[in-house]
């Protein structure tokens, strides 16, 4: 039985004020137990389409609906707490003087009453892995990995169904990467976030990603399973996109019967057996 989407796009244009079409009629939804990747080039209209999924962007045509409400006549007050976003750069999303004040500050600016507020930001910090000393430091001069937890904390205060990171691995080191990662993970499997992640890192998408929405000049080229989406070679290719090196390996040896949507080395090393066997 189909799960019913918690959001839904519906033939979503979108067109900046310069006149910049970034979007053409665009259609996805997201359910429960979602984890996707949305990508695409540079200019493909990935961060256009993920600030119109909470609000922040109206659609110039079509809509986006999120727990019934449509983005267009609801406030980002009722938005922020069903959709959150965390940017690129967490130094783009943090502003205040303390740790406390950054998280505290969304369920504040909601108006809930100090007690909530304190109960939302012990809970946030505690997933995240921020321990009460953190509380009264400054943001900006903690590492950047601590950076982004707080940055993901602020908007888990607000407990919002949909999590959206806009390239959650940008600027980290391959050890920072996976544990960013892996914490996603755990937001989704043992919190049921859905979760949205843009990015260009392919074996990052490989890994963690169950679904790929991947987009091109503001069209929507592909929406399927990882590995269905990453065997379409010549569809990835219009939007300049390469699978990882070992999906490759398996397209390049496929008339050898290797299965071109594997994603990663055991995979491959399975099939190998099963060949020779």
């Amino acid at each position: 039985m189909k799960t019913t989407p918690y959001l839904s796009v519906e033939n979503l244009s979108y067109r900046y004020p310069d006149g910049t079409l970034a979007l053409r009629e665009l259609s996805f939804e997201l359910a429960e137990g979602d984890f996707v990747a949305l990508i695409g080039q540079n200019g493909s209209g990935k961060t256009t389409a993920s600030k119109c999924l909470n609000g922040l962007f109206k659609p110039t045509e079509g809509r986006v609906i999120v727990d019934g409400l449509d983005t267009r006549t609801t406030s980002i007050t009722k938005m922020v707490v069903r959709v959150g976003y965390v940017f690129q750069n967490p130094d783009h999303q943090l502003f205040n003087s303390n740790v406390w004040d950054e998280i505290a500050y969304g369920p504040r600016n909601i108006q809930f009453s100090e007690e909530e507020v304190t109960e939302r930001v012990e809970e946030a910090a505690k997933v995240v892995g921020l321990n009460a000393s953190y509380f009264t430091e400054h943001p900006f001069f903690l590492p950047k990995g601590l950076r982004q937890r707080v940055a993901i904390a602020s908007i888990l205060a607000l407990r919002p169904k949909v999590i959206i990171v806009d390239e959650p691995t940008t600027g980290q080191d391959v050890k920072q990467s996976l544990e960013i990662m892996d914490f996603l993970t755990y937001l989704h499997q043992e919190r049921g976030h859905i979760i949205v992640i843009i990015t260009h890192d392919m074996p990052i998408v490989s890994r963690y990603a169950k679904r790929i929405v991947l987009l091109g000049q503001g069209r929507k080229l592909a929406d399927g399973p990882t590995s269905e989406v990453f065997a379409q070679p010549q569809i990835l290719a219009e939007t300049f996109v390469a699978p990882p090196q070992i999906t490759q390996l398996a397209q390049a040896t496929a008339e050898l019967g290797f299965d071109p949507g594997t994603l990663r080395v055991n995979e491959l090393l399975t099939q190998f057996e099963g060949l020779v066997a």
